[in-house]
């Protein structure tokens, strides 16, 4: 801890490692009795507030021995100690061998020598120094020296190196000693918020290492090195002064009397930056309308109702606004000023405007009336339909990920039948579905984002049966295409994957099974023109393989992209069979599933006669996804639906019972 640094930790947590600090050999931090300091400056003299937290731990320790508590009193009531010696835990260093280590620049020489240093000899003169500094006398002096003086995380990490040397020798240092040095580490990770990740590991160690070797000592009848939850749990405890319901009542009252005001006064500081020319070139306008921007949206991010939602779940996203502030959202202006200042801002201060315009799509729907909700969806789709006829600031990756958020906010917060009522709906549909088939084409340009996109496909697709609007959706035109998108892109994608050696999507299972959950609703739509596209590649790259196999001189390249497309098709099959639904699906619908599902069983029989020289950890993957979609779909116990497909079993699958059902049962 730095000199004059404040702790963040409780008093009694404080007065712990103050005691501890001083049975180390220190006062106080900044302070070592036993070196002068010339690197850094001596500390102030301890505040009346850190004397009174002194006495305050004093009164907690007598109320603990008067509990019953002895360890819990000692550790607070102890009184500093002189600095320490190893006695006969190991040899006292000579003089010499103390003036080696006085000043702090010397150690962070011999850190750097020893972690960074590229010249062998003098990481090998360091590392002999090393093992001198843990036989010093003056061991634990120096390694709280380098803890709380130290100017690099090398420094630390010498210190935590030298402590787990010292508490694992062969003799053992006394059991004071070691719980000393336990509460103080436990006290100085809890004080230092911004240690390096290795430091910290390192200062655990040494925690772990003393919980072990004392596990079955015994100090005033009690197992001291036990409590090692307990000890964690109060150095880690956060100091509250007011609690809990205090803070919220206070959030509350601030929500009511100053967060609109701010509010407003951040969008009137916002439409000044539109009024007037905005030199981009000037760093302290741009730093100006950054921080307003932000201000706007930590307003429109407050916890409205107290309960934080997850941000990772999108169907808890709704902004609760307060009802008073419906007045600034029924202004048409409120929404027009950021979509201007997205048109008008550099990428960087633009991708602020559609953070907002994303929470103003999210604001919660009882807050308007039926007709106040349709004008201000009306709003947002015209912006949204200016920003897709101006693509030119979504080629900014950050622009383009709020966007995508923004076009999945749309349907997360409104009716597709509401949608549908809006006059540039039509418009604003295509050109929706024109972006997004970019965006799939282009499957290497910022691929998180396409979740947003196949979330807003996903639940449209997924509202048309509930939809009593006469208006029509044009979700049967845009949805195949979608799904001809995305199968068609990524089947392109392998032959440059395998190429130029580019990251396989493939090899991203956890993402892959996410976009075909959601590709297996959108895939229904229309599910003709789906299934007539995948028959036909099925077929086309079933005997490319084919023939590959049966070639003398295969090439390892077209056999790596054949089987590459090949697992892809399991995968999509897969996917449109898993997503039949009992209340959509007819028997012409499950005779489609027959005619890919029978492709793909031929396709794993073709594999099996080569194998093990045509065996491929992808395909069997994707043969793997599509027997559990298939199983769950048609094998289920729990389906509800019986049909004649369904009572004569194989047909269902093979519609030509004499041709494929033999093929079947030679499969299992």
């Amino acid at each position: 801890m730095a000199c004059g640094q404040r702790s963040r930790v409780k008093p009694e947590a404080s007065a712990v490692g103050t005691a501890a600090r001083g049975r180390l050999g220190v006062a106080a931090p900044g302070h070592c009795p036993s070196a002068p300091r010339p690197s850094a400056p001596a500390p102030p003299p301890l505040r009346p507030a850190q004397s009174r937290a002194r006495r305050d731990a004093d009164r907690a320790g007598d109320a603990s021995e008067r509990r019953g508590d002895p360890a819990a009193a000692g550790l607070a009531r102890r009184p500093p100690t002189p600095p320490l010696s190893l006695g006969a835990g190991g040899p006292r260093g000579s003089a010499k061998m103390a003036l080696r280590f006085q000043s702090l620049a010397e150690l962070e020489a011999l850190c750097t020598h020893l972690y960074v240093g590229t010249d062998l000899t003098e990481r090998i003169e360091a590392e002999k120094a090393l093992l001198e500094l843990i036989d010093s006398p003056e061991c634990l002096s120096k390694c709280q020296l380098l803890l709380e003086q130290g100017t690099t995380p090398y420094a630390q990490l010498l210190a935590a190196t030298c402590l787990s040397k010292l508490v694992t020798r062969i003799n053992p240092l006394p059991i004071e000693q070691r719980i000393d040095i336990r509460n103080y580490i436990l006290n100085y990770v809890a004080s230092q918020p911004k240690l390096a990740p290795f430091v910290i590991q390192a200062l655990i160690h040494v925690i772990a290492k003393l919980t072990k070797l004392g596990w079955f000592e015994i100090q005033k009848d009690e197992f001291v090195f036990r409590e090692i939850i307990a000890d964690v749990k109060k150095f880690l405890q956060v100091d509250y002064s007011r609690p809990s319901a205090k803070h919220r009542k206070i959030a509350t009252s601030f929500r009511d009397t100053c967060l609109k005001d701010i509010l407003v006064l951040a969008c009137f500081l916002l439409k000044e930056v539109l009024a007037k020319p905005l030199n981009l070139q000037d760093q302290d306008q741009q730093n100006l309308v950054m921080q307003v921007l932000k201000l706007v949206l930590n307003c429109l991010n407050f916890d409205f109702i107290g309960s934080s939602a997850d941000e990772s779940a999108d169907d808890l996203c709704t902004v609760q606004i307060p009802t008073t502030w419906r007045t600034i959202f029924l202004e048409p202006e409120t929404l027009d000023l950021f979509f201007n200042l997205y048109h008008s801002l550099p990428p960087l201060l633009s991708q602020l405007a559609l953070s907002c315009l994303v929470q103003f799509a999210s604001v919660r729907r009882s807050l308007f009336s039926s007709p106040e909700r349709a004008k201000y969806l009306g709003n947002l789709i015209k912006g949204v339909k200016r920003i897709l006829e101006n693509p030119q600031g979504l080629f900014d990756p950050g622009n383009y990920h709020e966007f995508c958020q923004l076009l999945a906010r749309l349907k997360t917060n409104y009716q597709l039948g509401e949608l549908v009522m809006v006059k540039e709906y039509p418009e604003v549909i295509r050109l929706i579905a024109n972006f997004t088939i970019i965006s799939l084409q282009h499957w290497e340009f910022t691929p998180n984002s396409v979740h947003y996109l196949l979330t807003l496909w996903q639940r449209m697709v997924a509202s048309v049966p509930f939809v009593k609007s006469t208006e029509p959706h044009l979700l049967d035109t845009y949805a195949p295409e979608i799904t001809k998108a995305f199968i068609t892109s990524r089947l392109e994608s392998v032959a440059i994957v395998v190429r130029d050696h580019l990251d396989d999507p493939l090899d991203d299972t956890a993402t892959v099974f996410q976009q075909l959950e959601q590709l297996r609703t959108v895939s229904r739509c229309e599910y003709e023109k789906t299934c007539t596209l995948l028959v036909q590649l099925l077929d086309q790259n079933s005997q490319n393989y084919q023939k590959l196999l049966q070639s003398p001189s295969r090439i390892t390249v077209d056999m790596a992209v054949q089987e590459g497309r090949l697992a892809w098709l399991i995968y999509l099959v897969g996917t449109v069979v898993g997503g039949r639904l009992t209340y959509t699906s007819t028997d012409e619908h499950d005779a489609m599933d027959g005619e890919l599902s029978c492709r793909v069983f031929q396709l794993i029989s073709l594999m099996d006669t080569g194998l093990p020289r045509c065996s491929n950890e992808k395909i069997e993957l994707a043969i793997l996804w599509f027997l559990d979609q298939f199983r769950k779909t048609y094998v289920g116990d729990q389906l509800q639906r019986t049909s004649k497909s369904r009572k004569d079993g194989i047909v269902l699958i093979f519609p030509n019972e004499r041709t494929e059902s033999k093929t079947f049962n030679n499969l299992i």
